[in-house]
């Protein structure tokens, strides 16, 4: 697919893809990051062919999902955009969103919603995919926990058509794998409970979606899937919630960690309460490479600045 000869600065995009990557810089991309930077890119197979180093590679940003909206800043003549991608906040690095460079074949250009539209629909499932027909063969694989997709009529035989940018028809996915977004803040619990779905996940630096991600990027994730809007890296996470008392968190509340004379660089999800010294909680953990549940030990404590609640 060539690029869209819309996609200029100033004007706004979408992606159309179902994850896409958001680099440091083109020529910051390795070799092994060709299936991250097709225009129909395989993220599964992508973070399959990383080693233990290649999974905290820092030319990965972030993440973004089918149907994110992005404004373009720059474009290059070889086919790369530098965005801000609205949906994740990061108030020291650009007030607008999170900047950072994407593949321009990997967005379509952003088109006004026609007429009046109804509750956005979520995806609740860990992975789906869209298909051409009800019970049709696959159009799009691997859409992720979060993505949000527009309703384009009512369920058929327990499926659902949904707007896909890129794209003039419907495509249709499993009703049961879609919930409505909701009207209300949900409980602390609720997320943790999507959270703790994605326990076992491989630790990606950078990673957003549930083929990969990073401690940050769970709690944005978990909480986005309700309709609520965290900033992308764990220091404007702090900065973004309400302060408590050691003792006073909960599960659902967040962990906060530092070194000396640092800024915060990793936080991880409440799930128990605390019993004097031990605390436990969900993050993605850089060390073990994995989504894992775990009573902090002592050299984790020795860093833990603070407990949160959004």
């Amino acid at each position: 697919m060539g690029v869209d000869v819309e996609l200029q600065p100033g004007r706004e995009a979408v992606v159309r893809v179902p994850v896409a990557t958001l680099w440091t810089a083109p020529d910051a991309v390795r070799p092994v990051d060709g299936r991250a930077l097709a225009d129909d890119p395989d993220v599964p197979a992508w973070l399959a062919g990383l080693d233990h180093d290649q999974q905290v590679g820092d030319c990965v940003l972030s993440q973004l999902l089918l149907g994110e909206r992005v404004l373009v800043t720059e474009r290059t003549p070889d086919g790369w955009v530098r965005v801000v991608v609205r949906d994740q906040p990061a108030a020291k690095l650009d007030p607008r969103g999170y900047p950072g460079w994407l593949p321009a074949a990997q967005l379509t250009a952003a088109t006004p919603a026609a007429g009046p539209s109804a509750a956005p629909l979520v995806v609740d499932a860990t992975v789906t995919p869209l298909h051409a027909a009800p019970h049709g063969p696959v159009a799009l694989p691997g859409i992720v926990l979060g993505t949000r997709l527009p309703a384009a009529g009512r369920a058929v035989d327990g499926w659902r058509p949904v707007h896909v940018p890129g794209r003039a028809e419907p495509l249709w996915v499993a009703e049961g794998d879609l919930v409505p977004l909701p009207a209300e803040r949900p409980e602390a619990k609720e997320v943790l409970a999507v959270a703790d779905r994605l326990r076992g996940l491989p630790y990606i630096w950078g990673g957003l979606s549930s083929h990969g991600i990073d401690c940050s990027g769970l709690v944005h994730l978990a909480w986005r899937r309700f309709g609520v809007s965290l900033p992308r890296d764990a220091d404007d996470q702090a900065e973004a919630t309400s302060p408590l008392a050691l003792g006073d968190e909960r599960p659902g509340d967040l962990y906060f960690f530092a070194r000396p004379g640092r800024r915060i660089h990793h936080v991880g999800i409440v799930t128990a309460e605390p019993h004097g010294d031990r605390r436990r909680m969900l993050h993605a953990c850089y060390r073990q490479r994995l989504v894992v549940e775990e009573q902090l030990p002592a050299d984790r404590l020795a860093t833990l600045v603070g407990a949160h609640r959004v």
